[in-house]
């Protein structure tokens, strides 16, 4: 394998482990720090834009792949249409090997931009659900505060309701004494008319 395609496999391990470490289940904290890092040093900027240019390369050496490619399959199908007989084995060697290497190669950087598009699409997916989620824990602590507003409200409220059972009760007790003050006073003027031999009339009264 040739230079420039060793340095692509690399390049797509570099790639596989970057995804396996940006999916890993890690703490919101340390993710929080990783993608702030990622997404705020400058040396990381700095890094990122070598890679454009580096994929830019890839993509040319994706391009000449498939052109080959696709001539070593169609040399290969004109030579088994066009070949009479016995053919020699280490042609049809150097051809097999011919079309393993265009494939190979043709996989290889093919993966490699694919799996790009993958890890810079779920790196900003990743940093937009970190962003979210530190929203999401402000307005939680925001909602704490008139929580507590309304907790003091709810206690104001059930001491003003006490208060007011209370002047019920009260209310109740003076009612209560009233009918019977009443109902002792008929009693008495019953008595005393009985004995002074009146008679009550209570509508009059």
């Amino acid at each position: 394998m040739t230079v420039y395609y060793t340095l692509t496999f690399m390049l797509l391990a570099s790639e596989m482990a970057t995804f396996c470490i940006l999916v890993a289940p890690l703490p919101h904290v340390v993710r929080k720090k990783l993608f702030g890092f990622l997404s705020e040093s400058p040396v990381v900027g700095k890094f990122a834009y070598g890679v454009k240019i580096a994929f830019i390369f890839v993509a040319i050496l994706f391009v000449d792949a498939v052109q080959r490619m696709w001539r070593v399959t169609a040399e290969v199908d004109l030579a088994k249409t066009s070949g009479s007989g016995a053919q020699d084995v280490r042609a049809e060697t150097n051809m097999a090997a011919r079309k393993f290497y265009a494939q190979r190669n043709t996989y290889l950087t093919g993966f490699c931009l694919f799996l790009s598009l993958v890890l810079t699409r779920t790196f900003y997916i990743l940093l937009d659900l970190v962003h979210t989620q530190e929203e999401y824990a402000k307005l939680k602590n925001e909602g704490k505060s008139p929580k507590g507003d309304q907790t003091k409200q709810i206690e104001d409220l059930k001491a003003k309701l006490a208060a007011a059972e209370e002047k019920t009760k009260d209310y109740d007790i003076v009612k209560k004494q009233a009918q019977q003050n009443a109902k002792e006073y008929d009693r008495l003027a019953t008595e005393f008319n009985s004995k002074t031999g009146n008679v009550s009339n209570k509508r009059k009264d």
